[in-house]
C-alpha cells in the first residue's frame, strides 16, 4: 500500500484563512509550504517545510532527532528551512530555501524501509524540494533516500556525488573565522587565537584540525568527553565540561551543535569577542540578542553564511560535482562577510540584520524574473 501524503499548502484556498495555528507561523516567516508524512508501518514521521522557491528548488538538508514533541519538531523545520532560504541567497546560488525533519531517535529508529520511504516522500514533492543530509542523517542513509529519488545529493563518491560535506563546511568556518579576525584585528592569522569550540561532530572535528594547523589555541567542549580529551590531546588543546563553556574567556566562539546557544544566559557572563561557527540558529532570538551583541561589541558572523560550505558543495552536485570549483566557491564566504560587516557598519545595525537585508534584496531582485537557469541533476 502506498504511504499516505498529508499536504498542507499556503496557496490552497480551501484552507488558507481556516483556524489553524501553522498558518500563523507560516504567515510569520513566509513560507510556501509545509508537508507533513507518515507511514507507521516503517515508523516514519517527517515534516518538510518549503520557505521559498523564487530563486530555484528548496534545498536542505533532512535532520533526524528525536524531538520532544511534533510541535518543536516543526518550530525546529520553519526556522531551519527560512534559514536556508537566506543561505542560498547570500551565498549567491540559483536555491530557494527547504528543511526536513524526522522524527525520531538516529541511534535507535533507522532502517532501510524508513529512509527509502521517505525517498517516495521526496519525490512526490516533484522537485520542489531536494534533500541532503543533516543531523542525525549520514551518507548510507541518503543512498537509500536517492534509491527512491532523483531530487537527493550529499551522496557518496562512488554514486557520483561529493561523500561527507563536513571538511567543506569547516573549511568555510575557517574563511568565515579569518574575515572575523580581519574584522576587528586588521590580520588574517589566526595564530595564538584563543578559540573555543562546542561540539565535537564531523564538522567539528574537521575545523579542530584546520584551526590547529593555523596555530590557534584550541580549547574544545563535547557532550562525549573522551571525545573532547582525545581532540584536545591531538592537537594540544584543552577540553572543558559542556557547563563551562561561559566560564572561560577566549577569542572567538565556534557553536558547532545544535543552535540557542547564544540566549539571555550565556550573555550574562560572555568571555568572548567574535561569534563564528557551524551550528544553525545560534541566536535564541534573532532580533533580541542579534541587538544586544552589537550593544556589547561583539562581532557575530550570521550562522547562514559562515556555514554554507556544505550547501555550496551538495549545490556543485547538481551540475556534475567538482571538488576545485566547490572550494574555490567556499572561498567566498571570507568575501560576504566582509560585505556584511561593511553594511553593517554603513547601516548602523547588527550583523544579523545585514545578512538579512542582503540576502532579500537579491531575492526581490530575482523575483521580478520570469526565469532563472537551475542545473539539472544529474
Amino acid at each position: 500500500m502506498e504511504p499516505q501524503i498529508t499536504q498542507i499548502n499556503s496557496t490552497d484556498p480551501d484552507v488558507v484563512g481556516t483556524n489553524f495555528p501553522l498558518f500563523d507561523e507560516m504567515a510569520l516567516r513566509g513560507h510556501e509550504q509545509i508537508v507533513h508524512f507518515s507511514d507507521e508501518s516503517v515508523g516514519l514521521k517527517a515534516i518538510v517545510a518549503i520557505h521559498s522557491t523564487i530563486l530555484g528548488p528548496a534545498l536542505g538538508g533532512a535532520r533526524m532527532w528525536p524531538y520532544a514533541s511534533e510541535a518543536e519538531a516543526l518550530q525546529d523545520v520553519l526556522r531551519l528551512s527560512r534559514g536556508m532560504t537566506y543561505k542560498a541567497a547570500v551565498t549567491g546560488l540559483n536555491l530557494g530555501g527547504g528543511k526536513a525533519v524526522i522524527i525520531g531517535d538516529p541511534k535507535t529508529d533507522k532502517s532501510e524501509a524508513l529512509f527509502r520511504t521517505f525517498g517516495r516522500f521526496v519525490e512526490s514533492l516533484g522537485g520542489r524540494y531536494i534533500t541532503a543530509e543533516d543531523v542525525g542523517i549520514n551518507i548510507n542513509d541518503m543512498e537509500y533516500v536517492r534509491m527512491e529519488t532523483r531530487h537527493a545529493t550529499g551522496i557518496s563518491r562512488a554514486m557520483g556525488g561529493s561523500g561527507d560535506p563536513s571538511p567543506i563546511t569547516a573549511q568555510g568556518v575557517l574563511y568565515g573565522i579569518k574575515a572575523c579576525v580581519n574584522e576587528m584585528y586588521g590580520k588574517d592569522s589566526l595564530k595564538g587565537m584563543r578559540v573555543m569550540i562546542q561540539g565535537l561532530g564531523h564538522v567539528g572535528i574537521a575545523l579542530s584540525e584546520l584551526l590547529a594547523s593555523e596555530k590557534a589555541e584550541l580549547i574544545v567542549t563535547d557532550l562525549d568527553m573522551n571525545k573532547a580529551e582525545k581532540i584536545a590531546s591531538r592537537y594540544n588543546g584543552k577540553a572543558i565540561q559542556p557547563d563551562e563553556v561561559f566560564k572561560v574567556e577566549g577569542d572567538i566562539y565556534s557553536p558547532s551543535a545544535l543552535g540557542g546557544t547564544i540566549n539571555n544566559d550565556s550573555l550574562s557572563n560572555f568571555g568572548y569577542k567574535i561569534i563564528a561557527g557551524s551550528a544553525n540558529n545560534q541566536l535564541a532570538d534573532e532580533v533580541i540578542h542579534g541587538e544586544a551583541l552589537k550593544k556589547m561589541g561583539i562581532l557575530y558572523a550570521p550562522d547562514y553564511v559562515i556555514n554554507a560550505g556544505g550547501l555550496i558543495n551538495v549545490w556543485n552536485e547538481l551540475s556534475g560535482y567538482n571538488e576545485k570549483k566547490a572550494l574555490k566557491e567556499v572561498r567566498n564566504i571570507y568575501d560576504t562577510l566582509k560585505k556584511i560587516f561593511a553594511i553593517a557598519k554603513k547601516e548602523d545595525v547588527p550583523t544579523y540584520l545585514a545578512s538579512n537585508r542582503l540576502a532579500e534584496r537579491r531575492i526581490t531582485q530575482l523575483s521580478k524574473l520570469s526565469h532563472i537557469h537551475i542545473p539539472h541533476q544529474v
